[in-house]
Protein backbone atom coordinates (compact mmCIF):
# COMPACT_ATOMS: atom_id res chain seq x y z
CA UNK A 1 0.00 0.00 0.00
CA UNK A 2 2.81 2.36 0.80
CA UNK A 3 4.44 1.67 -2.54
CA UNK A 4 1.16 2.47 -4.40
CA UNK A 5 0.85 5.82 -2.66
CA UNK A 6 4.46 6.61 -3.47
CA UNK A 7 3.83 5.72 -7.11
CA UNK A 8 0.72 7.97 -7.28
CA UNK A 9 2.64 10.90 -5.86
CA UNK A 10 5.44 10.33 -8.35
CA UNK A 11 2.90 10.56 -11.22
CA UNK A 12 0.89 13.50 -9.80
CA UNK A 13 3.82 15.84 -9.29
CA UNK A 14 5.07 15.76 -12.92
CA UNK A 15 1.50 16.13 -14.26
CA UNK A 16 0.88 19.08 -11.98
CA UNK A 17 4.09 20.73 -13.09
CA UNK A 18 3.20 20.16 -16.73
CA UNK A 19 -0.28 21.66 -16.26
CA UNK A 20 1.12 24.70 -14.47
CA UNK A 21 3.71 25.18 -17.19
CA UNK A 22 1.04 24.89 -19.93
CA UNK A 23 -1.16 27.41 -18.11
CA UNK A 24 1.70 29.86 -17.75
CA UNK A 25 2.63 29.50 -21.40
CA UNK A 26 -0.99 29.96 -22.43
CA UNK A 27 -1.31 33.11 -20.36
CA UNK A 28 1.94 34.46 -21.80
CA UNK A 29 0.73 33.64 -25.30
CA UNK A 30 -2.61 35.35 -24.68
CA UNK A 31 -0.81 38.36 -23.25
CA UNK A 32 1.52 38.58 -26.24
CA UNK A 33 -1.32 38.14 -28.72
CA UNK A 34 -3.39 40.76 -26.90
CA UNK A 35 -0.52 43.24 -27.00
CA UNK A 36 0.32 42.78 -30.67
CA UNK A 37 -0.91 45.70 -32.75
CA UNK A 38 -1.88 44.11 -36.03
CA UNK A 39 -5.12 44.10 -38.05
CA UNK A 40 -5.14 40.28 -38.24
CA UNK A 41 -4.58 39.89 -34.53
CA UNK A 42 -7.28 42.48 -33.89
CA UNK A 43 -9.67 40.50 -36.05
CA UNK A 44 -8.71 37.33 -34.17
CA UNK A 45 -9.37 39.02 -30.82
CA UNK A 46 -12.74 40.25 -32.03
CA UNK A 47 -13.74 36.76 -33.18
CA UNK A 48 -12.69 35.24 -29.87
CA UNK A 49 -14.68 37.80 -27.91
CA UNK A 50 -17.76 37.25 -30.08
CA UNK A 51 -17.61 33.50 -29.53
CA UNK A 52 -16.56 33.31 -25.88
CA UNK A 53 -18.25 36.24 -24.14
CA UNK A 54 -21.89 35.34 -25.04
CA UNK A 55 -21.37 31.86 -23.69
CA UNK A 56 -20.38 33.32 -20.31
CA UNK A 57 -23.69 35.05 -19.83
CA UNK A 58 -24.69 32.52 -17.18
CA UNK A 59 -21.51 33.29 -15.27
CA UNK A 60 -22.14 37.04 -15.37
CA UNK A 61 -25.62 36.81 -13.84
CA UNK A 62 -24.40 36.40 -10.25
CA UNK A 63 -21.97 39.26 -10.74
CA UNK A 64 -24.75 41.46 -12.15
CA UNK A 65 -27.06 40.61 -9.25
CA UNK A 66 -24.35 41.31 -6.70
CA UNK A 67 -23.66 44.67 -8.37
CA UNK A 68 -27.39 45.47 -8.27
CA UNK A 69 -27.55 44.58 -4.60
CA UNK A 70 -24.60 46.86 -3.89
CA UNK A 71 -26.32 49.71 -5.76
CA UNK A 72 -29.51 49.12 -3.79
CA UNK A 73 -27.58 49.20 -0.53
CA UNK A 74 -25.93 52.46 -1.56
CA UNK A 75 -29.29 53.99 -2.55
CA UNK A 76 -30.78 52.80 0.77
CA UNK A 77 -27.92 54.48 2.63
CA UNK A 78 -28.57 57.70 0.68
CA UNK A 79 -32.29 57.48 1.50
CA UNK A 80 -31.47 57.07 5.20
CA UNK A 81 -29.24 60.16 5.06
CA UNK A 82 -31.92 62.16 3.26
CA UNK A 83 -34.50 61.03 5.79
CA UNK A 84 -32.33 62.20 8.67
CA UNK A 85 -31.72 65.51 6.92
CA UNK A 86 -35.46 65.96 6.36
CA UNK A 87 -36.10 65.29 10.03
CA UNK A 88 -33.59 67.95 10.99
CA UNK A 89 -35.22 70.39 8.57
CA UNK A 90 -38.64 69.50 9.99
CA UNK A 91 -37.43 70.32 13.49
CA UNK A 92 -36.10 73.65 12.21
CA UNK A 93 -39.42 74.35 10.48
CA UNK A 94 -41.30 73.66 13.72
CA UNK A 95 -39.04 76.08 15.55
CA UNK A 96 -39.58 78.70 12.84
CA UNK A 97 -43.34 78.07 13.01
CA UNK A 98 -43.36 78.73 16.73
CA UNK A 99 -41.31 81.87 16.17
CA UNK A 100 -43.72 83.00 13.43
CA UNK A 101 -46.73 82.46 15.71
CA UNK A 102 -45.10 84.47 18.47
CA UNK A 103 -44.28 87.27 16.03
CA UNK A 104 -47.85 87.22 14.73
CA UNK A 105 -49.22 87.51 18.26
CA UNK A 106 -46.76 90.29 19.02
CA UNK A 107 -47.75 92.10 15.84
CA UNK A 108 -51.44 91.82 16.74
CA UNK A 109 -50.72 93.27 20.20
CA UNK A 110 -48.81 96.20 18.71
CA UNK A 111 -51.57 96.87 16.19
CA UNK A 112 -54.10 96.82 19.00
CA UNK A 113 -52.01 99.23 21.09
CA UNK A 114 -51.60 101.61 18.16
CA UNK A 115 -55.30 101.25 17.22
CA UNK A 116 -54.45 100.53 13.60
CA UNK A 117 -57.46 100.26 11.30
CA UNK A 118 -57.02 97.31 8.94
CA UNK A 119 -58.33 97.56 5.41
CA UNK A 120 -61.44 95.34 5.26
CA UNK A 121 -60.34 94.05 1.87
CA UNK A 122 -57.33 92.38 3.51
CA UNK A 123 -59.42 90.21 5.84
CA UNK A 124 -60.93 86.84 4.99
CA UNK A 125 -63.14 84.04 6.25
CA UNK A 126 -61.80 80.48 6.11
CA UNK A 127 -64.17 77.65 5.31
CA UNK A 128 -63.96 73.88 4.90
CA UNK A 129 -64.92 72.25 1.61
CA UNK A 130 -67.93 70.14 2.51
CA UNK A 131 -68.67 68.56 -0.86
CA UNK A 132 -67.58 68.70 -4.46
CA UNK A 133 -70.55 69.69 -6.55
CA UNK A 134 -68.64 69.28 -9.79
CA UNK A 135 -69.89 67.47 -12.84
CA UNK A 136 -68.78 67.03 -16.47
CA UNK A 137 -70.52 70.34 -17.18
CA UNK A 138 -69.95 72.27 -13.95
CA UNK A 139 -67.03 72.86 -11.61
CA UNK A 140 -68.04 74.02 -8.13
CA UNK A 141 -67.64 73.19 -4.43
CA UNK A 142 -69.59 73.86 -1.24
CA UNK A 143 -68.20 75.67 1.83
CA UNK A 144 -69.44 75.57 5.41
CA UNK A 145 -69.56 79.39 5.70
CA UNK A 146 -72.48 81.53 4.63
CA UNK A 147 -74.51 84.62 5.39
CA UNK A 148 -74.13 84.18 9.15
CA UNK A 149 -70.36 84.61 8.64
CA UNK A 150 -70.84 87.74 6.52
CA UNK A 151 -70.16 86.05 3.17
CA UNK A 152 -71.61 87.85 0.18
CA UNK A 153 -72.25 86.81 -3.38
CA UNK A 154 -69.38 87.53 -5.80
CA UNK A 155 -66.51 87.52 -3.31
CA UNK A 156 -63.19 86.00 -4.37
CA UNK A 157 -62.13 82.62 -2.99
CA UNK A 158 -58.50 81.49 -2.64
CA UNK A 159 -56.65 78.43 -1.44
CA UNK A 160 -53.19 78.61 0.12
CA UNK A 161 -51.53 79.85 -3.09
CA UNK A 162 -53.83 81.37 -5.67
CA UNK A 163 -57.31 82.34 -6.72
CA UNK A 164 -59.67 79.37 -6.92
CA UNK A 165 -63.02 80.91 -7.86
CA UNK A 166 -65.84 83.16 -6.66
CA UNK A 167 -68.92 82.90 -4.47
CA UNK A 168 -72.01 82.15 -6.57
CA UNK A 169 -74.86 81.48 -4.18
CA UNK A 170 -74.99 82.13 -0.42
CA UNK A 171 -77.10 80.37 2.16
CA UNK A 172 -77.33 80.91 5.87
CA UNK A 173 -74.69 78.31 6.74
CA UNK A 174 -73.21 77.31 3.37
CA UNK A 175 -72.11 78.91 0.13
CA UNK A 176 -71.28 77.66 -3.35
CA UNK A 177 -67.98 78.43 -5.04
CA UNK A 178 -67.78 78.42 -8.84
CA UNK A 179 -64.21 77.49 -9.79
CA UNK A 180 -62.18 79.24 -12.45
CA UNK A 181 -62.34 76.14 -14.66
CA UNK A 182 -66.15 76.31 -14.92
CA UNK A 183 -67.62 77.36 -18.25
CA UNK A 184 -69.61 80.11 -16.50
CA UNK A 185 -66.43 81.70 -15.11
CA UNK A 186 -64.96 84.77 -16.82
CA UNK A 187 -62.46 86.80 -14.84
CA UNK A 188 -60.56 89.96 -15.91
CA UNK A 189 -56.84 89.41 -15.44
CA UNK A 190 -53.59 91.31 -15.75
CA UNK A 191 -50.51 89.67 -17.29
CA UNK A 192 -47.10 90.67 -16.02
CA UNK A 193 -44.54 91.93 -16.95
CA UNK A 194 -46.16 93.10 -20.21
CA UNK A 195 -49.08 94.70 -18.34
CA UNK A 196 -51.69 93.45 -20.83
CA UNK A 197 -55.27 92.87 -19.81
CA UNK A 198 -57.28 89.83 -20.84
CA UNK A 199 -60.19 87.61 -19.87
CA UNK A 200 -59.69 84.22 -18.24
CA UNK A 201 -62.51 81.94 -19.39
CA UNK A 202 -63.09 78.44 -18.07
CA UNK A 203 -63.86 75.57 -20.43
CA UNK A 204 -64.02 72.63 -17.98
CA UNK A 205 -60.34 71.88 -18.60
CA UNK A 206 -57.40 72.05 -16.20
CA UNK A 207 -55.96 75.07 -18.03
CA UNK A 208 -58.46 77.94 -18.53
CA UNK A 209 -58.27 79.92 -21.75
CA UNK A 210 -56.93 83.46 -22.18
CA UNK A 211 -59.12 85.55 -24.46
CA UNK A 212 -59.36 89.13 -25.73
CA UNK A 213 -55.61 89.72 -25.53
CA UNK A 214 -54.42 92.99 -27.03
CA UNK A 215 -51.09 91.75 -28.46
CA UNK A 216 -50.59 88.00 -27.95
CA UNK A 217 -47.11 88.13 -29.49
CA UNK A 218 -45.78 89.94 -26.41
CA UNK A 219 -46.77 87.11 -24.07
CA UNK A 220 -44.33 84.38 -23.15
CA UNK A 221 -44.85 81.07 -21.34
CA UNK A 222 -44.21 81.60 -17.66
CA UNK A 223 -45.62 85.15 -17.48
CA UNK A 224 -47.37 85.85 -14.20
CA UNK A 225 -51.17 86.20 -14.26
CA UNK A 226 -52.92 88.16 -11.49
CA UNK A 227 -56.44 89.41 -10.98
CA UNK A 228 -57.56 92.81 -12.22
CA UNK A 229 -60.05 95.16 -10.60
CA UNK A 230 -61.75 95.92 -13.91
CA UNK A 231 -65.48 95.92 -13.43
CA UNK A 232 -65.12 95.55 -9.67
CA UNK A 233 -65.32 91.74 -9.89
CA UNK A 234 -62.21 90.89 -7.85
CA UNK A 235 -59.60 92.82 -5.86
CA UNK A 236 -56.48 93.56 -7.86
CA UNK A 237 -53.24 91.67 -7.37
CA UNK A 238 -54.50 88.18 -6.45
CA UNK A 239 -52.25 85.46 -7.87
CA UNK A 240 -53.95 83.26 -10.47
CA UNK A 241 -51.15 81.35 -12.21
CA UNK A 242 -48.78 81.50 -15.17
CA UNK A 243 -49.15 81.53 -18.94
CA UNK A 244 -48.68 78.28 -20.87
CA UNK A 245 -48.98 77.50 -24.57
CA UNK A 246 -50.69 74.28 -25.59
CA UNK A 247 -50.11 72.20 -28.69
CA UNK A 248 -52.87 74.01 -30.55
CA UNK A 249 -50.87 77.25 -30.11
CA UNK A 250 -53.50 78.72 -27.78
CA UNK A 251 -52.55 80.63 -24.65
CA UNK A 252 -53.86 79.19 -21.41
CA UNK A 253 -53.12 79.55 -17.69
CA UNK A 254 -51.66 76.97 -15.33
CA UNK A 255 -53.53 77.76 -12.12
CA UNK A 256 -51.60 78.25 -8.89
CA UNK A 257 -54.47 76.80 -6.86
CA UNK A 258 -54.22 73.06 -6.28
CA UNK A 259 -57.63 71.81 -7.34
CA UNK A 260 -56.73 68.25 -6.40
CA UNK A 261 -56.48 69.19 -2.70
CA UNK A 262 -59.19 71.76 -2.05
CA UNK A 263 -59.77 71.18 1.67
CA UNK A 264 -59.75 74.73 3.04
CA UNK A 265 -60.66 77.90 1.14
CA UNK A 266 -60.42 81.55 2.11
CA UNK A 267 -63.25 83.89 1.18
CA UNK A 268 -61.74 87.34 0.64
CA UNK A 269 -63.88 90.20 1.94
CA UNK A 270 -64.20 92.59 -0.97
CA UNK A 271 -65.89 95.86 -0.07
CA UNK A 272 -66.79 98.34 -2.82
CA UNK A 273 -64.41 101.28 -2.85
CA UNK A 274 -65.98 104.59 -1.95
CA UNK A 275 -66.18 106.71 -5.06
CA UNK A 276 -65.61 110.48 -5.02
CA UNK A 277 -67.90 112.01 -7.63
CA UNK A 278 -67.16 115.68 -7.00
CA UNK A 279 -63.70 117.16 -7.14
CA UNK A 280 -64.66 119.65 -4.45
CA UNK A 281 -64.25 116.95 -1.85
CA UNK A 282 -60.54 116.93 -2.59
CA UNK A 283 -60.04 120.74 -2.32
CA UNK A 284 -59.47 122.43 1.00
CA UNK A 285 -62.43 124.75 1.76
CA UNK A 286 -61.84 128.50 1.52
CA UNK A 287 -61.17 130.35 4.79
CA UNK A 288 -64.16 132.18 6.27
CA UNK A 289 -64.66 135.73 4.97
CA UNK A 290 -64.55 138.72 7.34
CA UNK A 291 -67.64 140.93 7.56
CA UNK A 292 -67.53 143.97 5.31
CA UNK A 293 -67.00 147.37 6.99
CA UNK A 294 -69.52 150.17 6.39
CA UNK A 295 -68.56 152.93 4.01
CA UNK A 296 -66.99 156.02 5.64
CA UNK A 297 -67.93 159.57 4.68
CA UNK A 298 -65.61 161.60 2.49
CA UNK A 299 -62.58 163.05 4.19
CA UNK A 300 -62.47 160.40 6.89
CA UNK A 301 -59.52 158.03 6.86
CA UNK A 302 -60.10 154.41 7.88
CA UNK A 303 -58.34 153.42 11.08
CA UNK A 304 -55.10 151.52 10.58
CA UNK A 305 -55.05 149.71 13.89
CA UNK A 306 -56.79 149.09 17.18
CA UNK A 307 -55.86 152.54 18.53
CA UNK A 308 -56.55 154.41 15.37
CA UNK A 309 -60.29 154.78 16.08
CA UNK A 310 -59.73 156.83 19.22
CA UNK A 311 -57.23 159.07 17.37
CA UNK A 312 -59.75 159.84 14.68
CA UNK A 313 -62.38 160.78 17.28
CA UNK A 314 -60.00 163.29 18.80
Amino acid sequence: MASDRQTDQDYIRPVRRILIGVMVLSLLLVFLVWRVDSPRVEQLRTDLIDRIVPSFDWAMRPVTRVAGMLENLQSYARIVEQNQELRRELQQMRAWREAALQLEQRNAQLLDLNQVRIDPQLTHVTGVVMADGGSPFRRSVLLNVGARDGVQDGWAVMDGLGLAGRIAGVGNRTSRVVLLTDTASSVPVLIQPSGQRAMLSGDNSVFPLLEFIETPDELRPGDRVISSDDGGVFPAGLLIGEVVQTRDRRLRVRLAADYGRLEFLRVMRSRPVEQILHTGNLIVPDPPRLPELPELPEGVIAPAGPGAESAVDE
